[in-house]
């Protein structure tokens, strides 16, 4: 029996609701370029008093705003320190080569989260044949690691370790609101921690474009020049910062409901003997692993076959993605469903 579809490949496939639209709608505009358009500065204000930061920059993409920090950080020829999970290594274009022309050094920890320990071990000495250690980025939550958060006391040693060393912190947040959701943290203390974030509004926000990036007035003012570079320049855009200003005002506290959501999915895998392993599930994000490579093919095959829509997320690994445009209703179906496949 075909469904009404049921979109799991990401959360960034939200759509608008009617209030948003009407926000949208009723938006006052100006030029942003020049920075004259009122709707954006208020989003950017907005933004950055929540997390008691000096300024905010809004962007098209998350994406553009972590690339954005990275060029604003680093100098050709440093290297970044990340996870080899990360979403600025592994899914972002090669951006960090391309906009910086800067090297990689990976991590490579459980679920995308490393220590303090494993950053040390990881910064390069000051020697003429290595690149300069510059930047340390790290997600939360992280993706590929099923939507797994950081542990607070270990982003505190982190911090303590680039003071140190003189590294820059940056922290691509694109669904840092489910982190603080499900660990009830304060966007204030991430605020003090890191020296740019940035967050995506058209994930779990539901907003339909656009990020933010956050810091100091010195990082925003260079982030600005970037940017235009980067042609990333928008004019009349309070039509999309309102709908990121109706997110932010609106839409954080219900991310709760989407971690449920994954909780009650997450319970059924964990039943079903063709599944072999589930990664422990924090927020909205369900990442499994069944027994047979070729199982992903006909399992995806078959949730589209009742109208349910999916994603591999490499060897024997599928990706479930819980959002606002999902009712509780269609994650009954979709767990009918799953019990029914044979594999």
């Amino acid at each position: 029996m075909k469904t009404n579809i049921i979109d799991l490949r990401s959360d960034t496939v939200t759509k608008p609701t009617p209030a948003m639209m009407e926000a949208m709608f009723k938006a006052e505009l100006g030029d942003d370029v020049f920075g004259e358009d009122p709707t954006v500065n208020e989003l950017q204000d907005y933004a950055a008093d929540l997390f008691g930061m000096d300024a905010a920059l809004f962007c098209s993409s998350g994406t553009q705003t972590n690339q954005i920090a990275i060029k604003l950080h680093t100098q050709p020829g440093d290297e970044v320190i990340c996870d080899a999970l990360s979403h600025v290594y592994l899914y972002e274009g090669g951006g960090i080569a391309f906009n910086s022309g800067a090297s990689v050094r990976l991590i490579q920890s459980k679920r995308g989260m490393f220590t303090s320990d494993d950053v040390l071990a990881n910064i390069n000495e000051d020697n003429v044949h290595f690149p300069s250690s510059s930047l340390l980025c790290v997600e939360n939550t992280v993706n590929k690691g099923g939507g797994a958060c950081w542990d607070w006391q270990e982003l505190l040693k982190l911090k303590e370790v680039c003071t140190k060393h003189q590294l820059a912190f940056h922290l691509d947040g694109a669904r840092l609101f489910n982190a603080m959701v499900a660990k009830n943290q304060n966007a204030r203390d991430y605020g003090q921690l890191f020296d740019t974030i940035s967050i995506c509004l058209s994930k779990g926000l539901g907003a339909p474009v656009g990020s933010l990036l956050l810091g100091t007035k010195e990082h925003i003012y260079k982030a600005r020049r970037i940017r235009k570079v980067m042609g990333g320049g928008m004019r009349q855009a309070g039509i999309l910062a309102a709908a990121g200003l109706f997110a932010l005002k609106n839409n954080i506290e219900r991310l709760s409901e989407d971690h449920l959501k994954a909780k009650q999915v997450e319970q059924v895998l964990q039943e079903l003997k063709w599944v072999e392993s589930v990664l422990p599930v924090e927020t909205n994000i369900v990442i499994f692993k069944v027994r047979e490579n070729a199982m992903v093919t006909s399992l995806l095959k078959h949730l589209e076959d009742h109208g349910i829509k999916a994603v591999s997320m490499g060897q024997n690994l599928v990706r479930f993605v819980f959002h606002l445009d999902q009712s509780k209703e269609q994650v009954d179906v979709l767990c009918k469903v799953m019990m029914e496949f044979r594999g």
